[in-house]
């Protein structure tokens, strides 16, 4: 058996043709559709880029215990588990976030890896006279900013971006091995994660007229730009997600080529989606996580049960991948891991869960059941929404350094929990460094609690008064939190202690 997943960052399910978009060009995920299972309730878990990672690999929850980091040494890790199993794993992408200090130790998991270099600023070539920046809205102020620039002037043709270089090292990948069996591929692509870079080609399939400073890489906060501004940054996405199509189209092709649909698992997913103005805003971690960031795009082939052009009902997450993947290839799968194997899912939609978890550390802690979402947000207040949280770990690194020694000095000795393996963690007072991250701390905590019935209201724009629904899914999010072992204080701050008194 082989396994082939595609991963893109930031993927909008409601901007593609398979999810019922009507004006970008995206193809090849209507052709994927045609051959997979498409889920319709799919969620997020821990956010943003590494913590899902991190879901992946381990397929538990990330953020109530700890911010953006690397793996743990208490960690499973599934294509650690498969190549331990005899199952060869291959890594190729150009997500640079692999090769910070936040994100170090994921890639050393698999058998190989392959990286392409130049996204998002990724300090990769070194150019050191002044080089002219154009006029152009938002983006990075600074050192990594001014590299995106420099990183773009190697990327001149398609065949030198990053996307099309990962997609052909991958793509390589398959060729040499297509006919080899017991072999796991991760072919994940950065696009369309901002900056909203591609080449004209791209761009001419949504042309606007638009002739205002470049605008491909909106910064996270309120919109503040002119309609014909907001319009031409969504255009600049649409031509990365066409690009994104483009490429998912050559791995289907291949497929097609060797045959290869009788004995190789597809999975084709994403970490979270983007707010491109929805809820008047950029980005993907401002509070609350609404639907455009939360609800994402899933599908899968599994050459066992062969079922293709067919939809799903049942609620999934991304902790779901991972013992999916090890069922398919009959590893085993640790008792720490909190997912569920879709293979029933993926057969004749079995259910496997009631409510799913999603948020980010020391933010709104998120439930759904699929059909209401509800988010609670700190019940203190902004003022002192973290000041009792603590990163539990044994790996203090933030996304691109380590943890500084102020943050060390009041760090303390502890027990672990019930997924730790026996071993003490450090606890070091706060969450994720507001500054690296790149958003305003007030921003994390907008909206308050609300409650939203997405089957009805999908756009999250209306929130319900419903005492009743709202009590349920509180004890759905606690019971949740049991079972990933939360730290008391999340229920503290999140005033769920209350709900928690008197229970046998």
């Amino acid at each position: 058996m082989k396994a082939i997943m595609v991963m893109f960052d930031s993927l909008n399910r409601h901007m593609l043709s398979s999810y019922g978009c009507d004006w970008t060009k995206t193809p090849n995920f209507k052709r994927l559709a045609e051959r997979t299972v498409t889920f319709d309730r799919c969620y997020v878990g821990s956010m943003p880029c590494m913590p899902a990672r991190r879901e992946l690999h381990t397929g538990r929850y990330n953020f109530l215990h700890r911010s953006w980091g690397p793996m743990e040494p208490f960690d499973d890790s599934m294509p650690e588990i498969l190549k331990n199993s005899g199952v060869y794993t291959h890594l190729a992408s150009d997500h640079w976030h692999y090769w910070e200090e936040g994100g170090a130790n994921y890639h050393t998991k698999y058998n190989s890896y392959e990286w392409a270099r130049g996204q998002e600023g990724d300090f990769w070539k070194g150019y050191l006279p002044d080089f002219p920046i154009p006029e152009c809205i938002d983006g990075k102020p600074g050192l990594w900013g001014r590299q995106d620039w420099v990183n773009r002037r190697y990327m001149q043709k398609e065949e030198d971006q990053p996307i099309a270089v990962t997609f052909k090292n991958g793509l390589e990948f398959i060729e040499n091995n297509h006919g080899e069996d017991n072999w796991f591929l991760q072919l994940e692509a950065f696009d369309p994660h901002e900056p909203f870079y591609s080449q004209e080609n791209y761009k001419e399939l949504y042309a606007d007229g638009y002739d205002g400073p470049v605008f491909d890489w909106p910064a996270y906060h309120k919109i503040r730009e002119t309609p014909e501004q907001v319009k031409h940054c969504v255009n600049e996405y649409a031509a990365v997600l066409s690009m994104c199509d483009h490429y998912l189209g050559k791995v289907i092709d291949m497929m097609d080529e060797y045959g290869m649909w009788d004995d190789t698992m597809l999975i084709v997913n994403t970490d979270h989606g983007f707010l491109l103005s929805e809820h008047d805003w950029w980005g993907k971690v401002m509070m609350p996580f609404y639907n455009e960031i939360a609800h994402i795009p899933l599908f899968i082939w599994d050459p066992r049960c062969k079922k293709k052009g067919e939809r799903r009902e049942s609620l999934v997450q991304t902790i779901d991948l991972c013992p999916t993947l090890l069922e398919y290839f009959g590893a085993e799968i640790p008792k720490d891991v909190q997912g569920k194997s879709l293979a029933q899912v993926i057969k004749d939609d079995q259910p496997v869960r009631e409510y799913a978890l999603f948020g980010m550390h020391g933010c709104h802690v998120n439930v759904t059941d699929g059909h209401y979402v509800y988010m609670r947000a700190c019940d203190t207040g902004v003022e002192h929404n973290n000041e009792n949280l603590r990163n539990y770990t044994l790996m203090p690194v933030h996304m691109k350094e380590s943890f500084d020694r102020d943050e060390l000095l009041n760090m303390e000795l502890v027990d672990g929990f019930s997924f730790t393996k026996g071993m003490k963690l450090l606890a070091v007072p706060g969450t994720e460094k507001i500054p690296t991250m790149g958003f305003p701390p007030s921003s994390l905590y907008d909206g308050g609690h609300m409650l939203f019935d997405v089957d009805k209201d999908p756009g999250e724009e209306h929130p319900l008064d419903d005492p009743e629904t709202e009590e349920r899914m509180i004890r759905g999010m606690i019971r949740l939190m049991e079972e990933n072992d939360a730290p008391s204080e999340q229920y503290i701050r999140l005033g769920l202690d209350k709900y928690r008194e008197g229970r046998g």
